[in-house]
């Protein structure tokens, strides 16, 4: 009888033992609006590899790709965050303009020379500002992660100058920092839900687009598009957020691991979108697309075309100090 309870004993002590360890693992969700091989949802997973090796498994995160969890809405997923029904998300920082003009800065066109001076912007004082005002609309941000530099394409010529514009008609996302830019080039844009471009550019409604170059390669855009022009034109961030309570009922341990996976996926985004940009453009000229890269100074008749818009970019950040701090930093003013 003593040793059946001594038994029972131990086994009523492995059972809580089991099920305080059950209790302390953490899992949450993470949604990218891209699909699997998108750099975005490459990097997310790459996030979780790091913070399961950093907590030894103590928090797990789910990657969810292509907008599943919140059914493709990105400003719907924006509250959800808030409200606590994401636990996280990755989206970019042009789509949380929408909810603070501020994020426009980084969509400047030309604003920044290279992914560097990008990066360092995004590290420095006007990035931690963007991050920090985050709590305004209830989301911890945890980094801000380069996205690669907007490219054109289209079906007509090889964009060379801004005059190799004119009349074209270009799709662009709806915002009017795009619209504003590409009228002054002298191209008719179109804004138009990303989901509806194929088509567009099939059936010749527009003649082009404009993205980070693994987007015609994943959207088969080659398809219907001859000509890349690798023109550099903006630049954009991704937000990598968290629910605010779910991050507070973390452990100081699980936080500090959480920031140091997401500073460190951030560096090692940046050096894999560097190396798979060429093996992109291969992969285009594979399917007949023909590239061209801007010369110096052929992209110096672009950025002056773009320093012409400056009051009107200004307006759309809505708080001139942030505007003049963030075209200062990369002494351009």
């Amino acid at each position: 009888m003593t040793m059946h309870k001594a038994i029972r004993g131990l086994l009523a002590g492995a059972a809580m033992l089991a099920a305080s360890v059950a209790q302390a693992a953490t899992t949450f969700t993470l949604s990218t609006p891209d699909p699997d091989a998108a750099e975005i949802t490459v990097a997310a997973n790459k996030f979780a590899e790091l913070v399961a090796a950093k907590t030894k498994g103590e928090v797990t995160i789910k990657v969810f790709p292509n907008g599943t969890l919140y059914g493709g809405d990105p400003s719907a997923a924006v509250k959800q965050l808030a409200s606590g029904s994401l636990d996280m998300l990755v989206l970019a920082g042009s789509l949380y303009a929408n909810f603070n003009p501020k994020f426009s800065a980084i969509s400047i066109p030309y604003l920044f020379d290279d992914e560097a001076q990008l990066r360092a912007y995004l590290a420095g004082e006007q990035g931690q500002e963007l991050v920090a005002d985050l709590n305004g609309i209830g989301i911890k941000g945890l980094s801000l992660w380069t996205r690669p530099f907007r490219q054109m394409t289209n079906s007509k010529l090889p964009i060379e100058k801004p005059a190799d514009l004119t009349g074209l008609k270009f799709r662009v996302p709806n915002n009017p920092l795009w619209v504003e830019f590409f009228k002054k080039m002298g191209a008719a844009p179109t804004p138009m839900a990303f989901a509806e471009v194929y088509n567009a550019l099939q059936l010749k409604v527009v003649d082009g687009q404009e993205n980070p170059i693994s987007v015609p390669l994943a959207a088969k855009f080659y398809e219907v598009q001859g000509f890349v022009s690798m023109t550099n034109h903006m630049a954009d961030s991704w937000v990598l957020g968290i629910n605010p309570a779910k991050f507070d009922a973390l452990s100081d341990a699980e936080k500090a691991a959480i920031n140091e996976a997401a500073k460190e996926t951030e560096a090692w985004k940046a050096d894999n979108d560097a190396a798979q940009a060429e093996t992109i453009l291969k992969e285009l000229e594979g399917h007949g697309m023909k590239v061209n890269r801007l010369t110096p100074e052929q992209q110096a008749a672009f950025v002056a075309v773009s320093k012409e818009l400056y009051p009107v970019f200004a307006g759309l950040v809505k708080d001139q100090a942030f505007f003049d701090k963030s075209v200062a930093f990369v002494g351009k003013k």
